[in-house]
């Protein structure tokens, strides 16, 4: 299939989209934007806010049920390492609005007619590999530090990490290995897959001009890291019905600082 194509573009050829220097206060406009759009249909937006909260649900429903307390936290911290994935539908919708296009659900489920859909799977493949890292990581560490034994209660069990005399080992080296891998999901993916959605440019470009947004704005890109971290932790701490407006307007905010970190 001569059409078919991931790595590369129909062209066959790495394209190298021109970067741009920003500032923190782009990240802000560019945040603006994204509760703008939150704010034009939030009905749409906030069914697929309700993904996150249920899929978190689920995670601690399924890991409660197979003794599996010590994965909640590995889970429910790294299903943000997906973030973008889940994002994709959001980050279409501000494209069309921006480009006067319908943006109705319509035209987003459209997407899997795109000639750039084997680029975005190849894509979701990089950050569900870091996402099944974390967890192995999480796993290992725990076991390492705390080891294994039953814990009947989600109560009993928090009590007996916290009481046990690795445990500021093991939330300081779990959350160094998380803060890594999800750097490494930050820089390859900040620009990628809103890129991937605006020109079909193949993953291999996509991930190559995200790594070189990345390094001419360190400041700002951490900026913005650090506002999705605190956005997630506070979405989370309401028993994560706060994500329902959060992940759409981060969703939404990416596609705008890729419009001001790509030309």
């Amino acid at each position: 299939m001569s059409n078919f194509h991931v790595m590369t573009g129909a062209s066959g050829v790495l394209v190298r989209p021109e970067v741009r220097r920003i500032s923190t206060s782009d990240v802000l406009d560019a945040l603006r934007a994204g509760v703008e759009d939150f704010r034009e249909k939030p009905s749409h937006y906030a069914f697929v806010g309700l993904i996150y909260p249920l899929a978190g649900m689920v995670l601690i429903a399924w890991s409660a049920g197979v003794d599996l307390l010590p994965m909640i936290y590995p889970l429910l911290s790294g299903f943000a390492l997906l973030g973008p994935l889940l994002a994709i539908g959001l980050m279409e919708i501000s494209r069309r609005r921006e480009y006067g296009q319908d943006a109705s659900w319509a035209q987003v489920f459209a997407l899997k007619q795109s000639p750039a859909l084997p680029s975005l799977l190849m894509m979701s493949v990089y950050l569900l590999t870091l996402f099944m890292i974390w967890l192995v990581a999480a796993r290992a560490l725990y076991l390492g530090f705390i080891g294994d034994y039953p814990n009947p209660s989600f109560l009993g069990f928090a009590s007996n990490v916290l009481g046990h005399p690795n445990a500021m080992a093991l939330i300081f080296w779990g959350n160094l290995v998380g803060l890594g891998l999800a750097l490494i999901a930050l820089v390859i993916s900040i620009v990628a897959f809103p890129l991937l959605l605006d020109r079909d440019v193949g993953a291999a470009s996509a991930v190559h001009t995200s790594v070189r947004a990345a390094m001419l704005n360190p400041v700002p890109v951490a900026f913005w890291g650090l506002i999705v971290a605190l956005a997630l932790v506070a979405g989370m701490a309401t028993l994560m019905v706060g994500l329902v407006i959060i992940v759409p307007i981060l969703g939404h905010a990416t596609w705008h600082l890729y419009r001001r970190m790509v030309l």
